[in-house]
């Protein structure tokens, strides 16, 4: 979905890196093959205001649950996908850090569920069978502040490789193949007619270092970007010898569709840390521009066909973040 012309027009007032996707709550099921999503015909979220930096995300829900009984449910919260080990390229997701969930105010502890795949085949049993930890399947080389992590022995890793898990590579250790799926996974009862309040706060997880020369052929059908957008980026990089310091944020919204009706009320607010960022995304609904740092899209009965990608540009960043591990055993 792509915003009007005079919209996108709007929204490019200054541009992005590799960052992260994070996600709407979904009610789940744990089964053997991991979390599975399901509708939910008895919940409804009637609002949610999603705000989006490039340094951090919130998040505020309203659920009720229209029906004359409590209602417990496993609640997910997917994170996204990444390599075990660090892909030189833009296309490295990482975790965020600081991630922390309210209901009504009180913090609400929660689980990890730890999936690898490789080519979009299921290896956790795998490894697991291997006696590889969660710590061990979860790791990348790259986290900082850097976990402890159990070396893999010998004999793993000769299976590993036999396996096609480890990359072969003569006279060197080889490195990991399989990408890593995090859920955050916790119970909530949903009282009977009345309204519950989440919240969620997390900073975006940006992978590859903060300077950022080119942009590919796929940018403008993935971020809507137009002719007034690829002169603000000129000028940028004209100032900045050809670099531009940039951020790229995703967020999982398609989840919001387990909710019924999907999102009733829904509030995205594109939030700028300064006026000479550049920013570029693709949105259905009409934009307004709150003040020098803030855009406003608002939907009524919202059910999400696609994602939400944003590129912030000329950003700046307080610390180079080589992402974090997950939150394995809170």
């Amino acid at each position: 979905m792509k915003f009007p012309v005079h919209l996108r027009v709007a929204l490019c007032a200054a541009l992005l890196l590799p960052a992260c996707a994070m996600a709407n709550d979904g009610i789940a099921t744990v089964g053997a093959g991991g979390i599975v999503l399901r509708k939910t015909d008895a919940i409804a979220m009637k609002k949610e205001v999603l705000n989006v930096s490039h340094d951090l995300i919130t998040v505020d829900y309203e659920f009720l649950n229209e029906s004359t009984a409590d209602i417990e449910e496993t609640i997910v919260f997917p994170l996204p996908a990444y390599p075990a080990t660090q892909q030189v390229s833009d296309s490295y997701y990482g975790q965020p850090s600081g991630f922390s969930i309210l209901v009504d105010g009180k913090p609400v502890a929660f689980t990890a569920h730890v999936r690898a795949e490789l080519d979009g085949r299921d290896v956790t049993a795998e490894l697991r069978r291997l006696g590889l930890d969660d710590v061990q399947i979860a790791f990348n080389t790259e986290f900082e502040p850097r976990p402890r992590v159990t070396p893999l022995t010998a004999r793993q890793r000769k299976e590993l490789t036999r396996l096609g898990l480890l990359e072969k590579q003569p006279g060197n250790e080889g490195d990991a193949l399989w990408h890593v799926q995090v859920n955050y996974v916790w119970k909530q009862i949903f009282p009977a007619e009345r309204v519950l309040r989440v919240h969620h706060a997390y900073r975006p997880f940006v992978g590859a270092g903060p300077g950022n020369s080119w942009i590919d052929p796929e940018f403008s059908a993935t971020y809507c970007a137009d002719k007034s957008f690829f002169a603000a980026y000129k000028k940028v990089e004209a100032r900045n010898d050809g670099h531009v310091i940039a951020a790229h944020v995703a967020y999982i919204l398609k989840t919001g569709n387990t909710w019924k009706r999907g999102i009733e009320d829904f509030t995205l607010n594109i939030v700028k840390r300064d006026p000479a960022e550049l920013v570029s995304l693709c949105f259905p609904g009409t934009v307004k521009k709150l003040d020098s740092k803030t855009y406003q899209v608002r939907l009524k009965n919202f059910q999400p066909r696609d994602d939400l990608r944003v590129y912030f540009g000329n950003v700046r960043f307080d610390a180079d973040h080589a992402g974090v591990m997950p939150q394995l055993r809170k």
